[in-house]
């Protein structure tokens, strides 16, 4: 029987090609010093500005990596996407989707506008007040039980355990005010599910986690191939779970310079303020980076650059497409 959907054809080029593509991406772009670390949280200004990794994983568990791409820095806001799956996941799409949202906001990661003038304090999971809503549907009986059930399927999705930066989380816990409010403001028009304290206990905790660029492009490949990890063959999530989260990455990964990306770049992204970035392929791969160095809208500077060169250079934009010559 033919498939119930199609989905992207096509593989990554030859093995040496893409090694050597990921080496002069790399060569092209580690020495620009444009952008900023961030200083939303007091210890993500200790980051070294001079790290930049690259990481591509095939859907086959193939890694292609060079410089940092096995340095460890905090996930932050990349985590979005794997959380919203993950709840999607557990209590469906829909409901995800009531409560959250998926449209563009067009304003910062962290606005309050972006909550007061939608009905319900409906955003969308890129942000970060649809991203404490998104965890707040996270099952559980208690916090723990709640953190666990998150953890296990982040580290699925890595194919490895992934384990908490102390240091960044009490960074973070210590100076959250922002999240706390934007919480308490969803609470107030019931735009959050259970209590704002839990819902961003576990949204900081899941921003704190401790990856690589290697972590991100695998967790980036196990949505490109499905929900299926690439190095366990394990199912993190079904696949339409994959697709729609795929979607809402589309939609504002890069915030308010989303539009900017799919014109350049041609695929789902996610960024984050530590730095890492991780784009999406879908059949075919996934890359991701780490450069701190941020621009004015938090996106790390180095990752960007890298984004287009390989997007357009391994053949990855979805958007882009050539004349094939008819069976």
């Amino acid at each position: 029987m033919p498939p119930d959907r199609f989905v992207s054809t096509g593989g990554l080029p030859g093995g040496a090609t893409v090694g050597d593509l990921v080496e002069t991406a790399y060569r092209l772009f580690r020495t620009t010093d444009a952008g900023e670390l961030s200083a939303v949280y007091p210890a993500l200004t200790r980051a070294d500005p001079d790290s930049f990794g690259i990481c591509v994983a095939a859907i086959d568990g193939r890694l292609y990596e060079v410089g940092d791409s096995r340095r460890a820095f905090t996930i932050m806001s990349v985590a979005k996407p794997f959380v919203f799956a993950l709840a999607c996941q557990a209590v469906g799409v829909d409901a995800v989707r009531a409560l959250v949202g998926v449209n563009a906001t067009g304003l910062s990661f962290n606005s309050v506008q972006a909550v007061e003038r939608s009905n319900g304090g409906r955003t969308n999971p890129m942000v970060n007040p649809g991203a404490i809503a998104t965890t707040s549907l996270t099952p559980g009986e208690s916090l723990d039980d709640r953190w666990r059930l998150l953890l296990d399927g982040l580290n699925r999705f890595a194919g490895r355990p992934l384990a908490l930066d102390a240091e960044v989380l009490a960074s973070a816990l210590a100076t959250n005010h922002r999240n706390r409010a934007l919480a308490a403001l969803l609470k107030s028009v019931d735009g959050l599910a259970g209590d704002t304290d839990a819902a961003v206990e576990l949204y900081t905790r899941q921003s704190c986690l401790s990856v690589t660029a290697t972590d991100l492009a695998m967790m980036g490949a196990t949505l490109a191939d499905g929900g299926v990890c690439p190095i366990t063959q394990e199912r993190v999530v079904d696949p339409e779970i994959a697709r729609v989260t795929l979607a809402v990455m589309t939609i504002a990964g890069l915030y308010e310079t989303s539009g900017d990306w799919l014109l350049d770049v041609g695929i789902p992204g996610k960024s984050g303020i530590g730095g890492g970035i991780v784009t999406v392929s879908p059949g075919k791969g996934a890359l991701a980076t780490y450069g701190p160095r941020l621009d004015e809208a938090g996106n790390s500077v180095r990752g960007i650059l890298t984004a287009r060169y390989l997007s357009r250079h391994l053949g990855l934009d979805l958007l882009a497409s050539q004349p094939v010559a008819p069976a």
